[in-house]
């Protein structure tokens, strides 16, 4: 696949250059400091309006699902609607409960946003279009979303409410369960691009991952649904059962920004699966690559809302029995049989050719779908047979009228 890449779109040297030509020699440390600001600036607002387009799109598409309009009135085709939203919730009375711990109460909705917008940092938008060039980003994607288990638990505790924090502590245990597999699904990755840099794994997709390692990509969605809290995965919450959860008690300004990280989690992990598994903004000239690259992400945004409408809602014990005996396992079995394959196949100097990755597609597409109709074989529940009514004998529908 060819890749066209928009000359000084999200190019750091071309924005540092542009700063420094305007200010006098010395201050290259200011150039800097205006050309990564500049660029976090562009970035970060760019992330926030997509979601606010996201939660329209979502409610929109769902009323589809549903056979409803979704919302309408404010702009045309309620376009208007995520800003009259986010009004509302601004002029709402900031309320805290007496007995919380206010400090931690206040900085839990900002310690959950913050690691969401940090991953953007490291994502590679074209050659030289990226806040951070790590060579360990996919450590530090790992590390940052880890904090969202304990934002989650800091909400709820203090609280200082029972049913918040008992929504915390499900919500805590069912991300750190859904952690294990999706990290085993990276790891797949490291071993076919061998690297841990994202602009490196975006190089070594001659063939999308997607293709190469079916099974990862499963798994890795499905864990990421679970880290989201996003249906049938939405334990976090359970309205019906624990009220609204974690941040029962959150109002106004802080709970607009518990839901702009929830609605901001689908963008950034669509932004990740297409960076890890859809060969990123690689694609076909002359498109440039940063329209592929939101073309994807945008469809894989669709598949999420697609899996959030018409699954039900999983009962807690479904959900952990899932995570450790369902996508564990097939996490494992996807690790061993990629690095076998990656063993067998890698030249001398530990590349894989695109005929090798083809070769591991076609392997893998096989085991993805043996292993799963096994599975679901062995963990799916039985279809229930209804049983014939049998009449009470107190009924007397044997009896003869009169």
């Amino acid at each position: 696949m060819e890749t066209v890449h928009l000359a000084g779109f999200l190019d750091f040297k071309s924005i540092y250059d542009f700063f420094d030509g305007f200010l006098p020699e010395g201050l290259d440390w200011l150039a800097f400091a205006l050309a990564g600001g500049s660029l976090a600036f562009l970035v970060i607002n760019t992330v926030v309006m997509a979601t606010a387009l996201n939660t329209w799109f979502e409610r929109r598409a769902i009323g589809r699902f549903q056979a409803r309009l979704g919302p309408n009135r404010w702009g045309p085709f309620g376009l208007l609607q995520p800003i009259a939203d986010i009004l509302k919730l601004i002029t709402k009375e900031d309320i805290i409960p007496e007995d919380a711990d206010r400090p931690v109460f206040t900085v839990a909705p900002i310690v959950l946003l913050v690691p969401v917008l940090l991953v953007v940092a490291v994502v590679p938008f074209g050659e030289d279009s990226f806040l951070g060039r790590l060579n360990v980003g996919l450590l530090f994607i790992v590390g940052v979303t880890s904090l969202g288990a304990i934002a989650i638990f800091m909400g709820g505790w203090a609280s200082r409410n029972k049913y918040a924090m008992l929504g915390a502590m499900r919500g805590v245990a069912m991300l750190v369960s859904y952690e294990v597999p999706m990290a085993l699904a990276m790891t797949g990755v490291v071993l076919v691009s061998g690297s841990l840099a994202l602009f490196d794994i975006v190089q070594a997709q001659n063939v999308p991952f997607l293709l190469v390692q079916p099974l990862g990509f499963l798994v890795f969605l499905a864990a990421a649904s679970a880290e989201m809290s996003r249906t049938p995965f939405d334990q976090i919450e359970a309205e019906s059962e624990l009220g609204s959860g974690y941040h029962t008690e959150y109002s106004s300004i802080k709970f607009a920004i518990f839901q702009l990280a929830e609605f901001m989690a689908p963008v950034v992990t669509a932004i990740i699966v297409t960076t890890l598994f859809l060969s990123g903004t690689r694609g076909f000239s002359p498109v440039p690559g940063q329209f592929w690259f939101v073309g994807k992400v945008v469809a894989v945004v669709f598949l999420m809302l697609w899996f959030r409408a018409t699954w039900p809602r999983l009962r807690v014990d479904q959900i952990m029995g899932f995570a450790w005996k369902g996508l564990f396992a097939l996490a494992i079995l996807n690790l061993f049989l990629v690095a076998v394959e990656v063993q067998w196949l890698q030249d001398s100097d530990g590349d894989l050719s695109t005929d090798a990755m083809w070769l591991m597609a076609g392997i893998n597409w096989a085991v993805t779908v043996v292993s799963v109709v096994v599975l679901a074989n062995v963990l799916g529940q039985r279809r229930i047979q209804r049983r014939e009514p049998v009449p009470s004998p107190l009924a007397n529908m044997d009896a003869e009228a009169d």
